[in-house]
């Protein structure tokens, strides 16, 4: 898949993603949409919602009642980062005890965890915009 960013203004970036556009900014200079850094964490936290959500369906649990909560702080040292991600789980109300084990196992393990766990190689190339003759 290829993700394209275009500057809108200000610190007002859009992503385009295939059929999809997300505005992000930053709160101090705008606050038209999250942040960059707000999205990454809130992919973590809807990639463990969708897994958990596979579990119960194979596992033939009622996710009425499902929620995923996040909370995330920044390191306080360099460089900038997310220094800490925590995910509360909100079971459904019949949800199995000893099922517990086995679902924390698979979201643990969805994509964007394992891509935070084991990351990617990321290689960043400058090229000169072509522009109109």
């Amino acid at each position: 898949m290829e993700i394209g960013v275009r500057h809108e203004g200000g610190d007002r970036y859009r992503i385009e993603l295939g059929r999809h556009s997300v505005l992000v900014d930053q709160p101090d200079t705008g606050d038209a949409g999250p942040t960059p850094t707000d999205l990454f964490v809130a992919s973590l936290a809807a990639c463990t919602a969708h897994y958990a959500g596979r579990f119960f369906a194979r596992h033939g649990v009622d996710a009425a009642g499902f929620g995923v909560t996040c909370v995330f702080q920044m390191a306080e040292d360099r460089p900038a980062r997310v220094g800490s991600v925590e995910l509360r789980l909100e079971l459904p109300d019949a949800f199995p005890d000893d099922l517990r084990d086995r679902l924390l196992a698979v979201v643990e393990h969805c994509t964007v965890h394992n891509s935070i766990t084991d990351p990617p190689e990321i290689w960043t190339h400058l090229e000169a915009r072509e522009r109109a003759a």
